[in-house]
């Protein structure tokens, strides 16, 4: 009888130890798997930014770069008319160290949310004072420091992922451009003296 509970509490110990190795193995799985789903949607839209020094104004812009994948963009994923973050999860931002005259506006130094409004004949840039929010959820276009409009230029070649650049183009003058899919948007800025 003795041995027969010896046997009985050896098994059990045995039983029991093994499902606790195999739901924590599971568990450890699952939470792995969880990580690399996510680690692949972060991966989709990477962080990226792009600077420039030009007569001593230092402009930085700061984004998450989506991918086509295949996918319509303009009037498709994004629709023509709507706000859009111009970049994915957070709002794109713009930062500068001295102020910038753009499209005979003064943008002053500092950091600004920047937001684009997609159309076929032409695109309305934003520059808002909210530079800290999640996509488009927080826009508020009573937040505008400015806007105005551009023609989007159109290209044969895809833009496979999002891409911003600003480039210097004089001893005081520089340019801004997005490019993604089949269009670039571009815009001049000055630095005044």
């Amino acid at each position: 009888m003795k041995k027969l509970v010896l046997s009985f509490l050896l098994v059990t110990t045995i039983y029991c130890k093994n499902n606790s190795v195999n739901h924590s193995d599971h568990e450890h799985q699952s939470q792995a798997g969880e990580e690399a789903i996510s680690n692949r949607k972060e991966n989709l839209s990477p962080s990226k930014y792009t600077m420039t020094m030009i007569d001593g104004a230092h402009i930085h812009i700061d984004y998450s770069s989506p991918s086509v994948r295949g996918r319509v963009i303009y009037g498709g994923l994004l629709a023509y008319g709507d706000i859009w973050q111009s970049g994915a999860h957070n709002a794109t931002w713009i930062s500068t160290n001295k102020d910038l005259l753009i499209n005979d506006n003064l943008l002053k130094a500092g950091k600004y949310g920047f937001f684009t409004i997609p159309n076929k004949e032409f695109w309305t840039i934003i520059f808002n004072k909210n530079w800290k929010q999640h996509g488009k959820d927080e826009y508020n276009q009573a937040d505008d420091v400015f806007r105005f409009d551009v023609k989007p230029k159109i290209s044969e070649e895809v833009t496979e992922n999002l891409t911003y650049r600003v480039e210097k183009i004089a001893n005081q003058q520089g340019a801004i451009s997005l490019s993604w899919e089949k269009i670039t948007i571009s815009f001049p800025f000055f630095v005044p003296n």
